[in-house]
């Protein structure tokens, strides 16, 4: 154990370059998926809480796409976009947008009826009680959603090398390759203290969302 902590240790120091740059890669890829996975699963729960009828329909489809194992849809994405950081994005954004829509539909639709009927009593417009009133109230709910598909999306995101991406994913897989436990292990322990700085980070903020939304 000590030997192999020692030749991760010198490989972060020997290749710190390396490294560093497949950090910049992977949080570059990561937080592409995130931003396309929040804006698509934030409208999408958005609009099916204004329309509960097809919600069952979407939340279905969204569990479905969500339960196809990660390196088995990278394969599947191949034919349609190749190899390379596209294929790893759209993977990356189709699992990022069940716990967005999920956790917006449940923000939504569990406020309290007195608040929105007192907003709609005062004259507030469907559009204002939802800017105003609703999304304030869940945030804290959704932010926990975001917070899920941020971890979950840097942490998938160590298998896209597989298809050719970039990211720390190329230190596992080359490790793995090259029987280089220490390799391997040193990718691994970026990814792992990269989601937990952003778990950490989001976490904050998601309690003082949901204190000020109480």
């Amino acid at each position: 154990m000590m030997e192999l902590l020692s030749s991760i240790f010198t490989l972060y120091r020997e290749r710190a370059d390396w490294f560093a740059g497949l950090l910049a890669d992977h949080i570059v890829l990561a937080l592409s998926a995130i931003a396309i996975s929040l804006t698509i699963g934030l409208l999408l729960g958005i609009w099916i809480s204004e329309h509960p009828k097809i919600a069952p329909a979407v939340m279905g489809v969204c569990n479905v796409m969500y339960t196809i194992p990660a390196i088995s849809l990278l394969g599947i994405l191949i034919p349609f976009s190749g190899i390379g950081n596209k294929t790893a994005v759209i993977a990356l954004t189709i699992y990022g947008i069940m716990p967005m829509v999920r956790n917006t539909y449940v923000g939504l639709t569990t406020l309290d009826r007195d608040i929105l009927e007192a907003a709609e009593g005062m004259g507030s417009t469907r559009m204002q009680t939802l800017v105003r009133v609703k999304l304030p109230m869940a945030a804290g709910v959704i932010l926990a959603g975001v917070r899920n598909m941020v971890v979950m999306t840097i942490s998938v995101a160590g298998i896209a090398s597989f298809v050719g991406a970039g990211g720390l994913g190329v230190a596992i897989y080359r490790g793995i390759t090259i029987y280089n436990p220490a390799m391997t292990a040193a990718g691994s322990i970026l990814i792992a203290l990269l989601a937990l700085i952003f778990d950490l980070v989001l976490g904050k903020l998601e309690k003082y969302f949901k204190k000020r939304g109480s």
